[in-house]
């Protein structure tokens, strides 16, 4: 981006912002700022009430800005933000916990009057001193470690529940999600339980001091909360040194400043004391009041998880990115770099709407729906990301399972009563500072079975994001239509008639093929507007792995069949100045569905169609009503033949080419297209050339998990994947053939054998991530990998 621009051309050359609407503000780099950029104020009730719908438009149109009223750079993209906290030596954490509202010299000399000197936690440091301190203090976090916590959690759930249960009305917050983290917190660290209100004020002045924007005449008085509190640590530090043997996490960290006190400090047990009661008990507690809210304002989920227990650890994921209780976090670039376009200078302060990434519809399909059978709601960045990620993550997932399994199963009658929500203002963190719920007690079902307040066999806390495989929705066969020989299309909607989430060209689901451990991918071909209903179009396949045989052979109408997705690894670029989409058989049906779309956006597109005969390829008189002139048909029998050197001997600019068939016709097109940009073919595979793997063939290579510390050993007769796994780190997964990218991480170094076929030319080359379900080092060498 250029500093000297002419406000009254269209858009800026090079510049991703559209210029005709600005503001008389400027950013630092010179850039005019826009008029929505300029208005933009976190503290403002639209941002507090719902702040991923705040920043809509920038997310639209606008990804990245400059706040003058903040003085911050303000991204809002989850591919951008994920980047950012991934790059923590080009983006520093080291002002998340500085005051983003400067406070008054008097107020200052109050903090200074308390000994304040909250210094480095592992929220704020930068390396080389933040990995060697997380790795120092991590083992308390383990799943096995965290297991213990698990009957005292259960317990005090079980013992608030009981104090209103016979009230018929209750504020949830108040009397029972404010407290109970917080006891849980101070039992994890170690704490001495102490006056739960007098810290819970200190806890939201601590929020205020750092996030907010306290008003002149409150600053003096959030000073001294904060200032208490701090001290109130130092003292709770001290007793502990006492008695470093007793269980807790801070005793813990003293026992480690024995073995290594150059990297466990004084200073920072101290600033770490207090960071964690924070750190460990409000974001639980605001986490589980928000997806109560949001579990409540959705009565047919609540009444899906009331019945079906098993759907609570994916519910929390869901709502942790629907609705969590972080919304930003800051950081500083230490360099000039690029982020959406823009050129932000070294020295920029960064607010990262994570709450934004968690919508943004170009990761999270219908990201405004609430789906708690959405497979890929692990992926949102509530805990953060890469080497900064919530150390704690677990413990609040344990926590939130117990209140939802609690609440569930003795109080399935809930509703939310009538009522305003606020919340502290702050640019941070989020949840209600009241949440009022009613119900009859005369429905209660521990009135009618008294086994319901103890029942003895609690649904299994998973330790951990729930495993794709085990989220799966079910669906109820509409209609089954021939479309072609061998070919069958089937509508597949909602039990109960509600509406599906939205999906992009490309997409696919997974079907159970009458066995969880048969599952098979098919793309929709249906109409993306039509959200009643997934469409997929099957061909039997004589030779396959059976999963198409058995839906021809035992699938009817009326039949309720389990799926996964939809996700899409083969997502249209709807900014390219021309398509060319080439489809091959059943290849036709994501191909299908990105004609229709391109149409519906007026963009200039080809479809080329091939098939042996006319007979055997699906959809040809519904392409032909739909595209005209744009369908180009390709029939083997009628002489008719897709000359692919011809459609391809001249590269174009701006144009991108779309693929899906046979193994045979992908691989002309990689040769044909070999001369064009590396980035401009995109092809989807529905068979895999991967076969088993071969030790005699193979060499061991071992890789580095940079953001664990930990090094794996890959034998050769095991894949990455299943190492991985065995070391307990967990990675998602879906086909394991290298088909469907679910497994993808990102290589820092090493040099990778490249097996699947997801990633396109440029991207292995690049040679920046891989699949782990079937790649592998190069020579045997050693990868290190962001995880």
């Amino acid at each position: 981006m250029t500093t000297a621009i002419d406000p009254r051309a269209p858009v800026a050359t090079g510049c991703p912002v559209d210029h005709r609407a600005l503001s008389a503000q400027a950013a630092p780099n010179g850039c005019p700022v826009s008029h929505r950029a300029a208005a933009f104020d976190p503290f403002e009730e639209g941002y507090q009430q719902d702040p991923p719908d705040y920043v809509r438009w920038a997310r639209e149109q606008e990804p990245t800005f400059y706040s003058p009223k903040l003085g911050y750079w303000v991204v809002t993209r989850y591919e951008s933000i994920k980047a950012i906290f991934r790059d923590h030596h080009t983006f520093s954490p080291s002002i998340a916990l500085e005051k983003i509202t400067p406070t008054g010299d008097e107020a200052n000399a109050v903090l200074a009057s308390y000994g304040f000197a909250l210094n480095r936690t592992l929220v704020n440091e930068d390396e080389p001193a933040h990995m060697p301190r997380r790795r120092a203090l991590m083992d308390p976090f383990t799943p096995d470690e965290l297991k213990h916590h698990e009957p005292m959690v259960r317990a005090l759930a079980r013992e608030y529940v009981d104090r209103f249960i016979d009230d018929g009305r209750a504020d949830l917050v108040d009397q029972m999600l404010w407290e109970v983290p917080l006891t849980v917190a101070l039992h994890f660290l170690g704490v001495p339980e102490e006056d739960m209100d007098t810290l819970r004020e200190y806890s939201i002045a601590h929020t205020v001091n750092t996030w907010g924007r306290p008003k002149p005449e409150e600053q003096v008085a959030v000073a001294h909360a904060v200032g208490n509190f701090w001290q109130f640590a130092g003292k709770v530090l001290d007793k502990m040194r006492q008695d470093p043997e007793a269980p807790g996490w801070m005793q813990y960290g003293i026992r480690k400043q024995r073995e290594q006190p150059e990297v466990v400090t004084d200073s920072y047990l101290h600033s770490m004391m207090m960071a964690g009661i924070v750190a460990a008990h409000e974001t639980t507690a605001n986490a589980t009041a928000n997806a109560m809210k949001l579990l409540l304002q959705h009565p047919s989920v609540w009444r899906e998880i009331c019945e079906d227990p098993s759907l609570i650890p994916n519910a929390v994921e869901e709502c942790l990115r629907h609705n969590g209780s972080v919304a930003a976090w800051r950081r500083l670039a230490t360099k000039d770099v690029q982020i959406d376009g823009i050129e932000i200078p070294a020295g920029s302060k960064l607010l990262i709407v994570t709450s934004s990434a968690n919508h943004d519809d170009r990761h999270f399909a219908d990201a405004d729906l609430f789906d708690i059978r959405r497979d890929n709601a692990s992926d949102h960045l509530t805990f953060g990301y890469g080497a900064h990620q919530c150390m704690g993550k677990n413990l609040a997932r344990m926590e939130m399972q117990i209140f939802l399994e609690e609440f569930t199963r003795r109080l399935p009658h809930m509703r939310l009563a009538e009522q305003q929500f606020s919340y502290v203002p702050n640019t941070s963190f989020r949840g209600p500072e009241h949440l009022w719920v009613e119900w009859d007690p005369q429905r209660n079902p521990e009135r009618m079975c008294a086994e319901v307040r103890d029942a003895a066999v609690p649904v299994p806390v998973r330790i951990g994001e729930p495993s794709r495989h085990a989220i799966t929705r079910p669906v109820v066969v509409e209609r089954i239509t021939p479309v072609a020989d061998g070919i069958v299309q089937l509508r597949l909607v909602a039990p109960d008639g509600r509406p599906l989430p939205r999906w992009t060209p490309g997409s696919h689901i997974d079907v159970e093929c009458g066995s969880p451990d048969r599952s098979r991918q098919y793309s929709l071909c249906g109409d993306p507007a039509d959200t009643h209903a997934f469409e997929i179009a099957v061909l039997r396949e004589a030779d396959g792995r059976g999963g198409s045989a058995w839906i021809h052979a035992n699938v009817r109408v009326g039949d309720r069949l389990k799926i996964r997705g939809p996700r899409n690894h083969f997502r249209l670029d709807e900014s390219r100045d021309k398509l060319v989409l080439i489809a091959g058989g059943i290849g036709i049906t994501p191909i299908s569905a990105m004609a229709r779309r391109a149409q519906a956006l007026g963009l200039d597109y080809a479809l080329h169609y091939s098939g042996r005969r006319r007979s055997a390829m699906p959809f040809i008189d519904e392409l032909a009503a739909l595209h005209g002139e744009r369908l180009h048909l390709h029939v083997s029998d009628e002489g008719g033949r897709n000359d692919l050197p011809a459609l391809l001997a001249t590269p174009e600019p701006g144009t991108q080419i779309y693929a899906c068939g046979p193994v045979r016709m992908l691989q002309a097109l990689e040769v044909c297209c070999a001369h064009w940009s590396d980035d401009a073919l995109r092809m989807e595979h529905f068979e895999s050339t991967l076969g088993a793997l071969d030790p005699s063939k193979e060499q061991a290579f071992e890789v580095e998990l940079k953001d664990s510390g930990i090094v794996v050993q890959v034998p050769a007769d095991q894949t990455l994947l299943h190492a991985l796994r065995a070391a307990n780190i967990d990675v998602q997964s879906d086909c394991e053939e290298g088909l469907c990218g679910s497994c993808e991480v990102r290589v820092l170094a090493g040099e990778v054998d490249h097996r699947d076929v997801v990633l396109i030319r440029a991207e292995r080359d690049a040679n920046q991530k891989m699949m782990t379900c079937c790649s592998r080092a190069c020579g045997g060498q050693r990868l290190v990998l962001e995880l």
